[in-house]
């Protein structure tokens, strides 16, 4: 893995889950890192678990779908630091509904932090990015790609996310600046637990991804360091799968292909 030393990281919702799985893996590597979210709690064990491994780095409440927030951070990252190399936008909010039952407010909600958020990280650190020729790494999520029940709005917003993406790599690569995009499947996260909350419900799950189990947060932590490195330096646009071969199969359900 691509070493970090020197180099300055913002990763929002870096309380826990992969926000903190990837701000301890990018402190590992040498990193300062900057962790945010809207709880100051999370934050102050993160940075202590940093501090811990020797590591540098401090926490910034902020509520990413307030602009004004998100000026005050990147500033606060830029007086500290001096430059901001890696943005890792995380930080995400769903709210689950039936399409015919999905009210005005929860609709708005899922796209508050997710999609308004995400915009305001990446207009905002953008000139500094530019300035270290830097990258961002947005995470997404498999139900952007693939329907799934009670997730319109969630799906919506990382469907996005997802082209803004796109969107950013094209605009900011004169710039030097590189933008993609993971897309994790199961991972073994606080939400994720919650759907799972027994081995019964974590057996089903487990039997519809390929690689037959749920990943842990780790695994697309070390997807999010590689697309924020120099080992990923022609790579820019892409949307990585982290799924465990979720995306790639076309289940045909108990079809027998034998011959009769």
């Amino acid at each position: 893995m691509t070493n970090y030393k020197n180099k300055v990281a913002l990763v929002s919702g870096g309380g826990t889950g992969i926000g903190e799985a990837t701000a301890l893996l990018l402190a590992r590597l040498g990193a300062k890192v900057v962790v945010c979210g809207r709880r100051q709690e999370p934050l102050t064990q993160v940075v202590e678990q940093i501090t811990n491994i020797g590591g540098e780095a401090f926490a910034h409440t902020c509520d990413i779908a307030a602009e004004e927030q998100v000026k005050t951070l990147i500033s606060t990252v830029i007086q500290h630091y001096g430059q901001l190399d890696l943005l890792v936008n995380n930080a995400t909010l769903l709210e689950a509904s039936l399409i015919d039952q999905h009210s005005t407010q929860v609709w708005h909600k899922n796209f508050s932090v997710t999609v308004d958020g995400t915009l305001f990280m990446m207009r905002e650190a953008y000139p500094h990015l530019a300035k270290a020729k830097g990258a961002v790494v947005n995470v997404s999520s498999v139900v952007a790609e693939r329907g799934t029940p009670y997730m319109t709005g969630y799906a919506a917003a990382k469907g996005a996310v997802n082209a803004m993406t796109r969107n950013a790599a094209i605009e900011w690569a004169a710039a030097g600046v590189r933008v993609n995009a993971v897309v994790p499947g199961a991972i073994l996260t606080e939400p994720t637990k919650a759907v799972v909350p027994d081995e019964g419900s974590k057996k089903y799950v487990e039997s519809l991804i390929p690689m037959q189990r749920i990943g842990d947060p780790e695994e697309v932590a070390k997807a999010i360091a590689f697309l924020g490195s120099s080992a990923a330096s022609y790579i820019t646009g892409v949307l990585l799968p982290v799924d465990g071969g979720r995306q790639s199969e076309l289940s045909m359900g108990a079809v027998s292909m034998e011959e009769s």
